[in-house]
C-alpha cells in the first residue's frame, strides 16, 4: 500500500492505493479529514455490440453505517438511493465523461462508496478526486487527470470546501471541476451574486483544481499502469466518403428547417433514403451510416453557426424564441403558471400545504426537514415519442434541484410565510432548456398563488460553437444546438444577480473570456425573458387561492407546550377533531394551525389559548361541574385546568349535601379566591352572590342548565325551589320590621 497526502482547503486529503480493492481496474481510498470515499474504476474486457453510444455508468453509494445510523424501515438495509446520492453521481459523471473517446463501446463503472462520513468534509469532493484518482491510475483509456472542489463566499473572501458553519453564512454554494488548462464543469446556487464576482468564484477554484491535477500525476508516475489497447469504435473510409457525398446536400437543406418536428422528420427521411441506398453495397454497416450522418449533421451546423451566423431556425445569435405566459389557468389548484417559449412550454402548479406537510430528509447528514420542493417531469409526449411512464430518472431529480435552486433564496422565510410549498414543473412540450422553463414557469406560479417571492427569476440556457480559437456564443438554444454544440450553460437569477448555474462542456474546456461572454449575454437574455413575464403578472397575488389553507400562528410558553399536547396526545387531538384543523407544534412554543375554514381555525386558537392562559386570583368563570365529592365539586375552567369549589363556597347558607346543589354537568359561574404554592385552584360561587336590599343575602344564582339529560333539570328544579325559599325569607323578614 501507498499514501499520498496534500493540504485541501486547510484539511489534509491524503489517498490510499494498493489497500481495497485490487481487482478492480482502478482502486482508492480517499480520506478527507474524517470523510473516507472508496472509488472503484473497472472496464469491460470486451466492447457492447450494438450500440451506439459510450456506456458509463457512475454510482455514488451513501451507506448509513457512515455516519453511525442504521437504515429505517423493516428492511433496515439501503435500497433506492436517495435524491443527494442521484444529484452527487450526477456531479461526479459530468465532468469524467467528455474525457473518454467517443468511439468507446466498452462498458466503465466508477463506483464511490462512502465508509466513513465527516459533514464537514463533504465526500463528494473526495469521491470526484477519487473517481479521477481511480481511472488514472488504471489501464482504463481516459483523457483525465480532472478534480473539482467547492466555493463558498463569506463577505469579501472565497472559501475553499467549507465547512458546515462556514456555509451557512456563505452567499455562494458553488461547484467547479475541471482539467489542468479549463473548467468543464459548474454547478451553483447563489443569493443574487453578480455576474463578475461568479466568475471569480469559479476560477479562484480552478486554481485550486490544477495544484490537485498535478497531486494525481505523482500518484500516477508512482502506481499508475499503462493504458490498455481498446477497439474503438470507427468508420470505414469508404463508407465515410460515399455516404457523405449521397447526404451532405439533403441534410443542409432538411437542417434549415425553422419547425424541430418538420425538421426531424426530413432529416429521418434523408437517413431512411440513406439506408436503403447504401443497403446493398455496405450490408451489415447501418450503424456505421448513421454515424456518418449524425457527423455530417453536426458539421453542417456548426459551419451554420460559426461562418454564416446562422441557427437552424433563422433566429440571431442572441435571439430569444417568442414568449407566451399564461396564470391562473385551474380554478381549484393554489396556483398555476404556464410559460411557452417557441415549443418549449411548461406548466407549473403551486401547492400550499401545512407545516406538517413539511419533507423530513434522513441521510447521511443529521435529519432536517424542507418546506420548498421543486419537482420536474419529462413525460415521452412532450418530445413526440410513446415511452413507458416510469419513476423520474436522474435527468428529472437533476432538473428539479436546479430549479429548486434558482429559487430558494427568493421564497420567503417560514416566519412570514408559514406553509410547506411544492411546485411540480410538467413539461408540456420540449425543443431545448425545459429546466429554465420551469424555473420562468415556477415564478408565474409562485406568483400567481400569492407567495410572496423577494423577486421574480428568470432563466436562459446558453449554447456554445468553438471552431479553433473562434467561439460563438447562443441565446435561448434549442434541442439540436445542445446536442451538436459544445456546452449547456444555465443561467438563473433575478434583476439584482444570479441565483444558480449549471454548465456542462462537451469539449476539453472553456476559458475565463469565454465564461464572461457567455454569463454578460445570458444576462441580456435573462433580462428579456423576465420582462415578457411580468408582462402576464407584476407582482404575487394580494390574496391566496380560496382553496388554499390558512394558516395562523400562536407562541406558547415552552413549559405550556405539554399541556396542549395532553398525555399521549389527547388534549392536541380533541381540539383537532372538534375543528377538524391541521395542528403543528414546535419545540420552539410555536404552533401552527391550518385549515381553509377560519372559522375553525379562530376555534382552534381559543381552546389552546385557553389551555395555556394563565389564570389569577379574582377571575371569574362559568366553569362545568366534573367531579364531585364529599366537601365539595371540582369544576373545569378551562380545558385541562380544574379548580375545586368546597362545599361551604357553593352558597351563603348552610349546604348539607354538594349534590343538593349541582350534579356533573352543570354549570356554576364562580370565582378564583386562592392559588396555592403547588398551582392548586380554589374558587367560590357564593362570592359571586348579590346581597339583598334588606341587607340580607340573596341566594346563589340558579345553576345553568348543561343542554340535556336529568342533570340540567335537577340544576332547574334547585333553581325553583331557592326562589321559593328567599320569597318565604324576604315575607318573613318585612313583616318581623313591620312589626
Amino acid at each position: 500500500m501507498q499514501s499520498f497526502e496534500i493540504e485541501l482547503g486547510g484539511r489534509k486529503l491524503i489517498v490510499e492505493h494498493g489497500k481495497m480493492a485490487k481487482q478492480a481496474s482502478g482502486a482508492v481510498l480517499v480520506r478527507y479529514g474524517d470523510t473516507a470515499v472508496l472509488v472503484t474504476a473497472t472496464m469491460s474486457a470486451e466492447p457492447r455490440e450494438g450500440i451506439d453510444f459510450f456506456p458509463l455508468t457512475v454510482d455514488y453509494e451513501e451507506k448509513m453505517y457512515s455516519a453511525g445510523k442504521i437504515p429505517g424501515g423493516f428492511i433496515k438495509r439501503e435500497g433506492r438511493p436517495p435524491q443527494s446520492a442521484v444529484l452527487k453521481s450526477r456531479l461526479i459523471d459530468r465532468p469524467l465523461r467528455p474525457l473518454f473517446d467517443k468511439g468507446m463501446r466498452n462498458d466503465v463503472q466508477i463506483v464511490a462508496t462512502v465508509l466513513c462520513f465527516d459533514q464537514d468534509n463533504a465526500p463528494e469532493i473526495a469521491g470526484m478526486f477519487g473517481a479521477s484518482c481511480a481511472l488514472a491510475v488504471s489501464d482504463i483509456p481516459w483523457a483525465g487527470p480532472i478534480a473539482g472542489v467547492r466555493v463558498g463566499r463569506i463577505g469579501e473572501e472565497f472559501i475553499i470546501n467549507p465547512t458546515v458553519e462556514q456555509t451557512e453564512k456563505s452567499e455562494l454554494d458553488l461547484m467547479v471541476a475541471g482539467s489542468r488548462d479549463a473548467v468543464m464543469m459548474v454547478e451553483a446556487g447563489a443569493n443574487e451574486l453578480p455576474e463578475d464576482v461568479i466568475l471569480d468564484a469559479i476560477l479562484f477554484g480552478h486554481e485550486e483544481i490544477k495544484k490537485l491535477v498535478a497531486f494525481q500525476d505523482e500518484i500516477v508516475a508512482a502506481v499508475g499502469k499503462p493504458k490498455k489497447e481498446i477497439q474503438l469504435f470507427a468508420v470505414d473510409e469508404e463508407i465515410d466518403k460515399a455516404v457523405r457525398e449521397f447526404v451532405t446536400e439533403k441534410i443542409n437543406v432538411a437542417v434549415r428547417n425553422p419547425d424541430k418536428l418538420a425538421r426531424e422528420e426530413a432529416l429521418k427521411a434523408v437517413a431512411d433514403e440513406t439506408q436503403e441506398h447504401f443497403a446493398e453495397q455496405f450490408p451489415e454497416s447501418t450503424k456505421a451510416i448513421g454515424s456518418v450522418i449524425h457527423d455530417v449533421t453536426k458539421e453542417i451546423v456548426r459551419r451554420m453557426i460559426t461562418h454564416e451566423k446562422i441557427r437552424p431556425d433563422g433566429r440571431g445569435l442572441e435571439e430569444v424564441r417568442p414568449i407566451e405566459c399564461e396564470v391562473g389557468l385551474f380554478a381549484r389548484t393554489h396556483g398555476s403558471g404556464l410559460f411557452t417559449r417557441g415549443q418549449t412550454q411548461v406548466l407549473t402548479i403551486t401547492t400550499l400545504g401545512a407545516i406538517g406537510d413539511e419533507q423530513i430528509v434522513d441521510g447521511l447528514e443529521p435529519e432536517y426537514t424542507k418546506h420548498y420542493l421543486h419537482q420536474y417531469n419529462f413525460p415521452g409526449y412532450s418530445v413526440g415519442e410513446a415511452r413507458p411512464m416510469r419513476s423520474p430518472g436522474r435527468r428529472e431529480i437533476g432538473h428539479g434541484a436546479l430549479a429548486e435552486r434558482a429559487l430558494e433564496r427568493m421564497i420567503p422565510p417560514i416566519e412570514e410565510f408559514p406553509y410547506t410549498i411544492r411546485l411540480v414543473s410538467e413539461v408540456l412540450e420540449s425543443n431545448g432548456s425545459s429546466s429554465m422553463g420551469s424555473v420562468c414557469g415556477s415564478t408565474l406560479s409562485l406568483m400567481n398563488a400569492g407567495v410572496k417571492i423577494k423577486r421574480p427569476v428568470s432563466g436562459v440556457a446558453m449554447g456554445l460553437v468553438k471552431d479553433g480559437d473562434a467561439h460563438t456564443i447562443l441565446t435561448d438554444i434549442q434541442g439540436m444546438e445542445d446536442a451538436l454544440g459544445d456546452m449547456d450553460f444555465k443561467v438563473a437569477g433575478t434583476t439584482e444577480g444570479v441565483t444558480a448555474i449549471q454548465m456542462d462542456i462537451k469539449v476539453a474546456g472553456i476559458n475565463r473570456e469565454i465564461l464572461s461572454d457567455a454569463l454578460a449575454q445570458a444576462k441580456r437574455g435573462r433580462a428579456f425573458i423576465l420582462s415578457k413575464m411580468l408582462e402576464t403578472i407584476s407582482e404575487p397575488a394580494p390574496d391566496l387561492s380560496p382553496y388554499a389553507p390558512r394558516v395562523r400562528i400562536v407562541q406558547v410558553p415552552v413549559d405550556k407546550i405539554r399541556e396542549v399536547i395532553g398525555p399521549g396526545g389527547k388534549v392536541v387531538n380533541k381540539i383537532i377533531d372538534e375543528t377538524g384543523v391541521q395542528i403543528d407544534i414546535h419545540d420552539d412554543g410555536n404552533i401552527f394551525v391550518t385549515s381553509p375554514d377560519l372559522e375553525s381555525i379562530e376555534k382552534a386558537l381559543k381552546m389552546i389559548e385557553n389551555i395555556v392562559h394563565e389564570i389569577a386570583v379574582g377571575e371569574e368563570f362559568n366553569a362545568t361541574v366534573v367531579r364531585i365529592i364529599n366537601i365539595g365539586a371540582f369544576v373545569e375552567l378551562l380545558p385541562g385546568r380544574e379548580a375545586l369549589c368546597h362545599i361551604s363556597q357553593l352558597d351563603r347558607r348552610r349546604v348539607e349535601k354538594v349534590e343538593d346543589v349541582v350534579k356533573i354537568g352543570d354549570k356554576l359561574d364562580v370565582k378564583v379566591t386562592e392559588i396555592d404554592d403547588k398551582g392548586r385552584i380554589n374558587v367560590s360561587h357564593s362570592a359571586l352572590m348579590e346581597p339583598s336590599a334588606g341587607g340580607d343575602h340573596r341566594p346563589p344564582r340558579p345553576p345553568r342548565p348543561s343542554g340535556g339529560g336529568s342533570s340540567g333539570g335537577s340544576a332547574r328544579r334547585l333553581g325553583r325551589e331557592s326562589t321559593a325559599e328567599s320569597e318565604r325569607r324576604q315575607q318573613f323578614v318585612q313583616q318581623s320590621i313591620g312589626g
